[in-house]
């Protein structure tokens, strides 16, 4: 589906500083309802864009379009919303932290869209960063979230992961070469042990190791956004911390624990950039949530799509919360 634009001008961030000549990139699947309730919206991830979902969205998939309007949004960075590739500031390109990503998608869906409620919040990666930061930042709109194989904090464990990938996109030798390493150093953070002990790539029909690693890992940073926009969406990245909100006091467990949204926490049991075991804790500290571990040996990727049995858990997942009837029924705080 082609993307469309929604230019928003000027955007105060909460860093203080205004991103001007602001737009984000977004898709819309199926219609809204006329009381605006039926939506459901799925932030993009790092590197991603408004079709990085499509494996989800669709008349009979877990997020069915003959029931939900389904609006996929652009993060800042990703070369299609404002990037620096793609925006005067260039070089300049300001932070964008999530509060900021989920103010603009709010003016989007609120005043460009008419949307008044959200159904269902879900995310990959960076986008269950977002999700969760939907939930603290309009508790009022947002009925459900379904944060997959991301956090609502960016722990200290994956930033020494986020500075490995800033050096190696910025390592000498030119911009493509500076992609191509970082797409080696996503791999060994991307998947599990089990993963590569067992050769799983070959089921993706890479014979080797080395076809894996240069078809899958370095054609995803080659093909993708340019390194300027790669970096500003690792700075979003580092940066992702509810507990930031205004109103929160700087406390990620105030912040998680004023979320009134039904909640199912998908972690991937061997994730190696967002730990499974630190998002029990979340799922504990969340007044509505149950958590389901997504098994096998994917890790990071496994709420991705690319494994048939992944790709039926998380559908499950979002199925079963999508017919839970939420504790409270919020009113729209547009």
């Amino acid at each position: 589906m082609e993307h469309r634009l929604f230019e928003l001008d000027a955007l105060p961030l909460l860093s203080g500083e205004t991103l001007t000549d602001a737009r984000i990139g977004y898709a819309v699947h199926g219609t809204l309802d006329a009381d605006g309730a039926n939506a459901v919206l799925c932030p993009s991830f790092f590197g991603g864009d408004h079709t990085g979902y499509d494996w989800l969205i669709g008349e009979g998939r877990p997020l069915d379009t003959g029931r939900y309007c389904v609006i996929t949004a652009g993060l800042f960075g990703n070369g299609v919303s404002s990037s620096p590739s793609n925006h005067p500031s260039g070089a300049g390109f300001p932070l964008i932290t999530p509060q900021d990503n989920v103010a603009a998608q709010h003016r989007l869906l609120t005043e460009h869209l008419g949307v008044r409620e959200l159904a269902l919040v879900t995310g990959w990666s960076m986008g269950a960063a977002h999700t969760y930061q939907w939930a603290v930042s309009h508790p009022r709109m947002v009925r459900r979230i379904a944060p997959v194989c991301g956090a609502p904090v960016t722990s200290e464990h994956n930033q020494v992961f986020l500075a490995g990938l800033a050096a190696a996109l910025t390592a000498d030798g030119g911009a493509e070469r500076g992609r191509r390493a970082a797409g080696r150093l996503f791999a060994g953070w991307g998947t599990s042990h089990p993963f590569w002990a067992r050769q799983t790539y070959r089921e993706l029909g890479f014979a080797t190791r080395e076809d894996y690693l240069t078809g899958f890992w370095e054609e995803f940073f080659v093909a993708g956004p340019a390194t300027a926009d790669l970096l500003a969406m690792v700075r979003t990245w580092e940066s992702a911390d509810v507990g930031a909100t205004p109103g929160s006091g700087g406390s990620a467990e105030a912040a998680l624990a004023s979320v009134t949204a039904e909640a199912a926490v998908l972690p991937g049991a061997l994730d190696q950039c967002f730990a499974a075991a630190d998002e029990e804790r979340v799922a504990r500290t969340l007044p509505h949530a149950v958590l389901e571990e997504i098994p096998g040996v994917w890790g990071h990727l496994a709420g991705a799509g690319a494994d048939a049995a992944d790709r039926e858990f998380v559908g499950a997942a979002l199925r079963r919360l999508l017919a839970r009837r939420p504790a409270t029924v919020p009113a729209c705080d547009g």
